[in-house]
């Protein structure tokens, strides 16, 4: 039986995997065994590793198509061929629908949505030559299935991410898998931006029912098992990585009434 962790002499590509969620997903494809290549828009400060070995990191833009089909050229040329493409690209700044204008709102859904479709396009055409296909995995937000006051466009990018991601699941089928990681709140350096200091983030982790926000290794094992082939029949499929989602309310305004006075 196929161990869960060996990717020996796969070729993984992560977009955006420098850092944050995307570091995490690049150590545990690292860890794993796997060669990976990362892109985003500027370099990492520092090279991202694992397992003694590191990533390789071309910048890309990926909401430029061109610029996608030659970095994916690139990777053939390197490598030969593409096991694993992890859409993990993406995010948003605060802005309320009323404040940011139609074209703000519209590079959030570019960089979110058609930017994964780009790459998973170009990813396709060297996966489907393969004897052995290949699989991609798009990281979603549960941003996708609940109102997103403040990021709405992100939200509606991640629904359409998944959606796109099961579309594709039934096309490329069965040459190449396709499955969708969707995940809560996860700990990366600009978690203080959101929750505020070491105490407010433990807060917030408290509010979700494993009492702690997501670590990106606990994404990046995720991926890894999605990548491997203990997921073989896994395809079209959406992954929760949330520690349980979030606890309703409701349930908290209801306890709050009925406490003894």
């Amino acid at each position: 039986m196929a161990a869960i962790t060996d990717l020996s002499g796969r070729v993984a590509v992560v977009t955006g995997g420098t850092r944050g969620v995307g570091a995490g997903i690049t150590r545990a494809l690292l860890a794993a065994g796997a060669e990976v290549v990362t892109c985003a828009r500027r370099p990492p400060d520092e090279p991202v590793e694992a397992a003694g070995r590191s990533a390789e990191f071309h910048p890309v833009d990926l909401r430029d198509p061109e610029a996608v089909h030659a970095f994916f050229e690139r990777v053939r040329a390197a490598y030969g061929r593409l096991d694993t493409l992890v859409n993990n690209a993406g995010g948003t700044p605060f802005r309320l629908l009323g404040e940011g204008g139609a074209a703000r709102h519209a590079r959030v859904v570019e960089l979110n949505l058609l930017a994964p479709l780009n790459t998973s396009l170009a990813a396709y055409e060297l996966m489907r030559g393969q004897e052995s296909g290949g699989s991609i995995t798009m990281i979603g937000s549960v941003s996708g299935t609940r109102p997103s006051p403040g990021s709405a466009a992100y939200g509606a990018a991640k629904a359409g991410l998944e959606n796109l991601a099961r579309s594709m699941a039934v096309e490329w089928a069965p040459a190449i898998r396709v499955n969708t990681v969707v995940l809560g709140m996860v700990r990366t350096e600009l978690s203080p931006l959101h929750y505020g200091d070491e105490a407010g983030i433990e807060a917030v982790g408290r509010t979700v029912p494993l009492g702690r926000l997501a670590e990106p290794s606990d994404v990046g094992d995720a991926c890894v098992f999605l990548a491997s082939d203990r997921a073989a029949y896994i395809s079209g499929a959406g992954l929760l990585v949330h520690g349980g989602g979030e606890r309703p309310a409701f349930l908290d305004a209801a306890t709050a009434n009925h406490r003894p006075s």
